[in-house]
């Protein structure tokens, strides 16, 4: 599965308080360590040793393999003094206590939904009311009758999260799947929504980490199509490869699942199963690992026949009536919308067109149509003939499209979408009149309503225009001193989307800035965008963020000195690429659960090798010289002044394994001259951050502003 990073902008109780509850280290002080400052404290011993890897005649030493064992007591005993290093040197940044009490008051919202589905008339979605540490599964008659949960965690101190549902097409059961302490690896349950009773049925193993979890149901109810790992030996720990799909009958033990599709797909085999309104027919997208296009395949009764090959270009697809619209990006980087028949036959109903295909949605006699274009997002609305009817009166610019929850036949869909400024909400679009009533939004803690927002352009290597979007409080201007924060990702077509900045209103309101850059490797502008990103055009990726950088110091936003940058995942990867290619250009950097050893990550951790077709194999002599050239843990260099940096990981995390922040932390902590911290937090009972509980998602807000402001200089509140 894909390594991504969702960053959730909010925050926990305190700052020191957060940093020590996440893990199991207690923190002890001791006299000979100085505080952050002009003399920073020492981080503890990383012995070099002699490894190495050779890779087509090439000798690339590996000073710390030592530190991949996280099990070894030498590894342990690293781990905790990292930690204490760290809440030392956190603990003693000034404001933190001031910027870490602003945030929590931000942090606390109104309720807030997401995720919803419709199924049989009812209303599926997650609620979370915040500070409560995971969020609610509801069940609300659609569009008027009154929400009531139906699963709720949160007794169990919020270390087992939700990780998808499903409800059957009559909305008579609910499967959901949930994980502990981060793992993401996937149990299923399954309840009756009417009594809201939890059957005895328990599915382990139903993917989760590195293929994702999916669910299709039977059109009888009595059970349905899930994803699962070959289920391991007595007293083994699962092996997350091999995924197929298998089916389950209700009230059968979980050991009667039989494989009906899959067996031999892929040893890094990802489905997305896709039911039909009346769940008579059953669409499958398989993908051999994370960035690629996907096959389709179509099941009518217990026959599948394969639809479409990866040469169509496949990223996306959705059930209109009883075809399927599928997004096919071959000979058009924007996308076309092809309808496969039930007898696997596909024509074009739409061809590419202006804006890129994000999602497709069934709607009255027609459907409703995502689109992009940089960071600026949209929804059209199609008739059956897919004649075009009308763009739906949403905000033009500064939004992103959170998801659609239709049906076919009903002249009524919800649109989820929230903005910069804009707290997330939903609406409720009626397709005859065209109009647009908001049904549900999101009480911010705070007035956002001073927040300006602005446009300017980076200039990429190549010559590529790389959009950067800036946000600042009404009144503040370009000084050439502000210090900034600035975010991308850059990878396996995932967009920048304009979000709710949240709590991240404490760094603006003391004169900070924000900027947010839409580079290659997403999908922004379309497949292409994605794949001038990928593989041997990786290196693109790190020059949009450059390039992005050296706009807002062109644009006299900020300087290099005042310049921070931010990413998590593959967003850790961009990280670690632009601080070791460029490290007089930024002041501080925040990295989080970050791939820093591409030529390890692929042989080394289980997601490696399900993330080939976006990084592309070592084992091509071509694309290891190309990733040996970018992978940051092998371009660190002794006596180079790196700046301030904090990495943090999870030891659960399935996605990107923790020894990626422990050699790169230890690598630049050997290697710097510039007298700045290079911190590690590991969260000792968390994973990548998906389903992480809230004073989790909250708490890294705290430690990444309360260290920008430390190391960018940010004023203090007035």
């Amino acid at each position: 599965m894909r390594p991504v990073l969702v960053l959730s902008l909010a925050l926990a109780a305190g700052l020191a308080a957060s940093a020590v509850a996440a893990r199991q280290t207690p923190v002890q002080a001791h006299d000979d360590v100085s505080l952050i400052g002009d003399h920073v404290a020492q981080p503890p011993a990383s012995p070099q040793r002699d490894d190495a890897s050779v890779l087509h005649g090439v000798r690339v030493a590996d000073p710390y393999r030592w530190l991949e064992d996280g099990n070894a007591p030498a590894v342990q005993q690293w781990i905790a003094a990292q930690n204490r290093y760290t809440d030392y040197a956190l603990g003693a940044m000034p404001d933190g206590k001031a910027l870490s009490a602003r945030v929590q008051q931000l942090a606390i919202t109104s309720v807030t939904r997401s995720s919803p589905l419709l199924a049989g008339g009812t209303l599926f979605y997650l609620q979370e009311t915040p500070p409560q540490p995971q969020p609610q599964l509801i069940a609300q008659p659609w569009p008027h009758g009154m929400p009531r949960v139906l699963v709720d965690l949160n007794a169990g101190g919020g270390n087992t999260a939700i990780t998808g549902y499903w409800p059957s097409p009559s909305g008579r059961y609910l499967a959901y799947g949930t994980a502990e302490g981060g793992s993401e690896l996937t149990t299923l349950h399954v309840l009756d929504v009417a009594n809201g009773k939890i059957l005895p049925d328990a599915l382990p193993w139903a993917g989760g980490g590195t293929t994702p979890q999916g669910l299709a149901w039977d059109a009888d109810e009595k059970g349905f199509t899930y994803v699962r790992f070959p289920p391991p030996p007595a007293g083994r720990e699962v092996v997350q490869f091999n995924a197929a799909l298998v089916h389950h009958v209700l009230g059968d033990a979980a050991a009667k699942d039989g494989v009906v599709f899959g067996r031999d797909f892929s040893r890094v085999a990802e489905y997305r199963l896709l039911g039909s309104h009346d769940a008579k027919q059953l669409a499958v997208l398989a993908n051999a690992g994370d960035g690629g296009p996907a096959e389709v395949w179509l099941r009518e009764g217990s026959q599948w026949k394969k639809a479409l090959g990866d040469q169509a270009d496949v990223r996306f697809a959705g059930w209109v009536g009883r075809q399927l619209y599928v997004a096919s990006f071959a000979g058009a980087p924007r996308g076309k919308l092809l309808a496969v028949d039930a007898d696997g036959e596909a024509h074009e109903v739409l061809g590419q067109r202006e804006g890129a295909l994000q999602g497709v949605a069934p709607v009255a006699d027609g459907f409703l149509v995502v689109r992009s274009w940089g960071p600026d997002w949209w929804v059209e609305q199609y008739d059956h003939a897919a004649k075009f009817v009308r763009r739906l009166p949403l905000p033009a610019h500064g939004i992103g499209v959170e998801g659609i929850a239709a049906e076919r036949g009903q002249d009524h869909a919800l649109i989820g979408y929230g903005g910069w400024t804009l707290p997330s909400r939903w609406a409720e679009y009626d397709a005859r009149a065209g109009t647009l009533e908001t049904v549900f939004e999101v009480k911010p803690a705070a007035d956002y309503s001073d927040v300006a927002t602005y446009r300017i352009d980076g200039i990429s290597k190549d010559g590529t225009k790389i959009p950067v979007t800036v946000l600042a409080m009404k009144g503040v201007t370009p000084d050439g001193a502000r210090p900034a924060i600035l975010y991308s990702y850059g990878g396996y077509d995932l967009p920048v989307v304009p979000h709710f900045v949240g709590p991240e209103l404490a760094w603006l309101e003391r004169g900070g800035v924000l900027a947010f850059a839409n580079i290659r490797g997403g999908n922004e502008n379309g497949e292409l965008w994605h794949a001038q990103g990928q593989k041997l055009h990786k290196q693109n990726v790190f020059d949009d963020f450059h390039a992005a950088a050296l706009a807002l110091v062109d644009a006299h936003w900020t300087d290099r000195s005042h310049l921070g940058i931010l990413g998590g995942s593959n967003g850790g990867l961009l990280m670690g690429a632009a601080l070791v290619q460029h490290p007089g250009d930024y002041r501080a950097v925040v990295s989080m659960v970050g791939i820093y050893d591409v030529i390890r990550h692929e042989t080394e951790s289980a997601n490696g090798a399900y993330n080939v077709p976006e990084y592309g194999t070592v084992a091509d002599p071509a694309q290891f010289k190309a990733t040996l050239a970018y992978s940051p843990l092998q371009n660190v260099k002794p006596h180079i002044a790196y700046p301030a940096v904090l990495m943090t990981t999870g030891a659960n995390d399935p996605r990107v394994s923790p020894w990626q922040s422990r050699k790169f932390a230890a690598a630049l902590q050997g290697a710097t001259s510039s007298g700045l911290p290079v911190l590690l937090l590991t969260r000792m009972d968390a994973g990548h951050g998906i389903g992480a509980p809230f004073s989790q998602r909250v708490g890294n807000t705290a430690l990444m502003l309360t260290f920008f402001a430390q190391e960018l200089g940010l004023p203090a509140k007035p």
